[in-house]
């Protein structure tokens, strides 16, 4: 939590990098834990069910995180980077989530694409949706339970389970910029 950029961040207590949160906790790696355990936990729950716009992406972090911050389920209101590369700013989020959503009526997301269509797809959609980074916390837990979802309506499963973090984090890297291959070699690897 604490690599990420932000200028005067309200989400904070005061004077620390710690998010504020509904267990009040002021320790970052105690609050890690809890958001982790947390979030896992809400996981093994069915996740909302919904038509596949950005209100149903809201409400899957919501569902995830509802027990950390009070703030799931809500874009960030604040500029934030990581690793100096800045995220879509506030302002544009709303915009920026109902253009990208419309890419979801498109055949690669129906029942009758085949899998290598899917995962193209899914690649770049998923690339832009980490560039957009709506949430103040969260973005890469919701956007995997996401594409859970999305790979279960397209009829091509996703084993989550089987990422492999030593691989998986650099492509969506490469994917910010530009190169969405290895991020689609990684989903590739997790097709049931």
């Amino acid at each position: 939590m604490a690599d990420y950029e932000v200028f005067d961040d309200p989400y904070c207590y005061k004077d620390t990098f710690v998010l504020k949160n509904k267990a009040g906790i002021r320790d970052a790696a105690h609050l890690q834990a809890f958001e982790l355990e947390m979030s896992a936990l809400r996981a093994e729950e069915p996740l909302p069910a919904g038509k596949f716009t950005p209100a149903h992406y809201r409400k899957v972090h919501h569902h995830l995180f509802q027990d950390v911050y009070r703030w799931a389920g809500r874009y960030r209101t604040v500029r934030t980077g990581k690793g100096g590369n800045w995220f879509c700013y506030p302002e544009y989020i709303d915009g920026s989530m109902n253009r990208l959503f419309k890419k979801l009526a498109t055949k690669a997301f129906k029942r009758e694409a085949h899998s290598a269509e899917f995962i193209g797809a899914a690649a770049d959609f998923l690339a832009e949706l980490n560039a957009i980074h709506p949430f103040r916390e969260g973005n890469g837990r919701s956007q995997l339970s996401f594409l859970y979802l999305l790979g279960d309506r397209a009829g091509h499963p996703l084993r989550l389970n089987q990422i492999d973090r030593e691989t998986f984090l650099p492509a969506t890297i490469a994917s910010f910029g530009g190169n969405t291959e290895p991020l689609a070699n990684e989903l590739r690897k997790l097709l049931a």
